[in-house]
């Protein structure tokens, strides 16, 4: 019996990349539904609370621990609020009056953000040839997928709009700050920030929201369970799994995966459409990613 290949790191590193744009470009329609009926604040402590169960029952079941107590873990809590608690309230707020499709293009800044935090934050993802052309490629990709009508919208609810982009920039501050945590594997790393994000958000949803007093809808309901089981936890052992072996900056890269997936999802689900336009904005994009991670050498296994 012939033996199937087996995929080569870079081609798996890849695969789970574009998984993880698949998967985080879904939340930005699922916030749009939750935030109908539930504030932003409570959604996003909801999606937390629901990944912090899940992540430490899954630690448990693997056998693992959280991080050894100490100074780690004023890292782990900056990552937990700027990973989670404080974009995921800003994204929510925005969507509020934007296009969850306008949203998902506005995350578009965090590539070229985490570009530029990770040449001056680490030592081993420096600005270079490579990089640079892989960003550029995938801006152009978004900038073809958005086209002029869109872009002539940028401005219309300006501050909805800054919200979600400095939500962008909080998640490529995340995942530089997230380097720096110890050679743990990505399940405890996961574990510890989301519970450490629960501690952060809980207490602001309770004394602004006052969520006993609210009569959501069950679509809010489901979709708020549905962000906490796949764009906030699965998504999370996801990001620091690739996040340790390949880097910030290849990480945010699937950001501009995104936009285009939202095309796409919307032509599974909702009938739409898929033009030639979005096909040549996702082949940018995927040109741009092999660029950036060309000759781009793993960085230290995680520990599992």
């Amino acid at each position: 019996m012939k033996k199937l290949p087996v995929l080569n790191a870079a081609t798996m590193h890849a695969s789970i990349l574009i998984a993880l744009g698949m998967i985080w470009s879904s939340s930005f329609l699922f916030i749009k539904i939750s935030v109908e009926t539930i504030p932003p604040m409570s959604v996003a402590a909801g999606r937390i609370v629901i990944a912090a169960i899940l992540l430490w029952l899954y630690l448990k079941v693997r056998g693992d621990r959280l991080p050894p107590w100490g100074r780690v873990w004023w890292i782990v809590f900056l990552v937990g609020l700027l990973g989670n608690g404080l974009p995921f309230t800003l994204v929510g707020w925005g969507e509020i009056k934007i296009d969850s499709s306008l949203a998902a293009i506005l995350m578009a800044i965090m590539p070229l953000s985490t570009l530029l935090l990770s040449h001056f934050m680490t030592s081993d993802e420096r600005l270079n040839g490579p990089r640079i052309t892989g960003v550029i490629f995938g801006l152009a990709g978004v900038v073809v997928l958005v086209g002029p009508e869109t872009m002539m919208r940028l401005g219309d609810d300006a501050w909805r709009q800054l919200a979600v982009a400095g939500g962008a920039f909080c998640y490529a501050a995340a995942a530089v700050s997230a380097r720096k945590l110890p050679p743990l594997s990505p399940a405890s790393r996961g574990a510890a920030v989301m519970m450490c994000a629960a501690i952060q958000m809980v207490p602001f949803a309770l004394w602004f929201d006052r969520p006993w007093e609210l009569m959501p809808s069950t679509n809010s309901i489901i979709a708020t369970i549905y962000l906490g089981l796949f764009p906030t936890a699965l998504a999370t052992i996801m990001l620091f799994y690739l996040l340790t072996l390949r880097g910030a900056t290849y990480v945010a890269l699937n950001n501009y995966l995104i936009p285009v997936f939202g095309v796409f999802l919307g032509a599974i689900f909702l009938d739409e459409q898929v033009t030639a336009q979005a096909v040549g904005a996702l082949a940018l994009i995927l040109i741009g990613i092999t660029i950036a991670s060309y000759r781009m050498k793993p960085l230290t296994p995680p520990a599992v």
